[in-house]
């Protein structure tokens, strides 16, 4: 079987993810929402906290194919720490602003975000790939996934005299509340917080495992059988870690890491088969559109959503009218805030239509 050259199953799926991003982020109203496009409210998992960790896996997949490219093609690392660098402020930069946006109100400033967490993910994967072999790469997500366990199951969170797990008294908000500067998404802590964010590196990193199997000289139906049984148990290895380590995003326990980059690996898997391998495209082209300009897609709606939710038509926003709509009519209240969600998608890949086909690329 001939090799693969471009994933173009990872470009689409890069899209979808982020696709699926937005569409979670912006229903009509948070009153109607289906309970799968709602995140966990603690312990737990739905389809909604896949997206962040997918596209972080996704990121460490793309660090390992874009840097083996390079230092196969003999460039130097020092041009290349400075771009990874750079690009990481911009990204982090970015994420500020948007919080920011459109008041920029410093005085309410959040420091933490996920665009922030992307760049440090970026920068520490990046860095690590560039100076380290896959099994060193392996030791240290491994590495950082049982410490984080130790540290959040083993010491006590202060005030309370005990190891706690429970909404902002655990040891991770401790330290957000202490040492996070800014603005805290949940008021006493940030879901990506700094203790949080050590496990979510060890996403990305096995992203780029996996990125070292699909470039191995192994032959491609191995590969895709590889990859689909390692991620599968490192899914089973995260489900039984959640009987003692629950399965949470809001914290990005380790049990967290290993299901749902486990479940990552395994799509990714599928998608290289039926699509790299067999060839079936025909429903890629989307996700391959959005994905081409993933964090500038994902910039664009959070500007973008201004006139949705907040300019006022007759006295009051569009998607208040819209779902005084489809009460008055006495429809599903959930489906017309999905349908708005949908519509809004498609409003943005006006954008990322235009920039691909024009060829224009940006790299935050």
């Amino acid at each position: 079987m001939a090799e693969f050259k471009r994933l173009i199953s990872l470009d689409a799926f890069r899209g979808f993810t982020i696709a699926a991003m937005i569409m979670v982020n912006n229903p009509a109203t948070w009153r109607h929402v289906y309970p799968p496009l709602r995140h966990a409210e603690w312990n737990g998992l739905t389809p909604t906290d896949l997206i962040f960790p997918f596209f972080i896996f996704i990121v460490g997949v793309s660090i390992a194919l874009a840097y083996t490219k390079r230092l196969d093609a003999g460039v130097a690392k020092t041009p290349m720490y400075k771009k990874i660098i750079f690009r990481s402020v911009k990204i982090f930069a970015v994420g500020i602003l948007l919080w920011l946006f459109p008041n920029f109100s410093f005085e309410d400033v959040r420091i933490a975000g996920v665009l922030q967490r992307i760049a440090i993910v970026f920068l520490v994967c990046a860095l690590l790939f560039l100076n380290s072999k896959w099994r060193i790469q392996a030791i240290v997500a491994a590495s950082l996934l049982v410490v984080y366990w130790l540290v959040m199951m083993f010491i006590p969170t202060p005030g309370y005299g005990q190891v706690m797990l429970e909404p902002g008294a655990n040891i991770a908000a401790w330290i957000d509340s202490k040492y996070l500067p800014g603005y805290l998404y949940q008021k006493t802590w940030d879901p990506e917080g700094i203790l949080s964010t050590l496990p979510a590196i060890a996403t990305g990193i096995a992203g780029m495992l996996a990125g070292h199997l699909v470039l191995s000289k192994t032959p491609a139906e191995r590969k895709i059988i590889y990859l689909f049984s390692f991620s599968f148990f490192a899914f089973v290895l995260g489900y039984f870690w959640n009987y003692i380590f629950p399965v949470n995003k809001n914290i990005w326990t380790s049990s967290f890491v290993l299901v749902t980059s486990g479940l990552a690996g395994m799509l990714l898997a599928v998608s290289i088969f039926f699509v790299d391998v067999l060839g079936r495209t025909r429903f890629t082209k989307p996700g391959i559109i959005f994905g081409s300009n993933a964090i500038t897609v994902y910039v664009l709606a959070d500007v973008w959503r201004l006139p949705f939710y907040t300019w006022q038509i007759g006295g009051d926003s569009l998607n208040n009218h819209w779902m005084q709509l489809f009460d008055n009519l006495g429809w599903s209240m959930e489906m017309g805030s999905f349908l708005y969600a949908a519509i809004f998608i498609g409003f943005n890949f006006i954008p990322a239509w235009i920039l691909y086909k024009k060829k224009i690329f940006i790299k935050l």
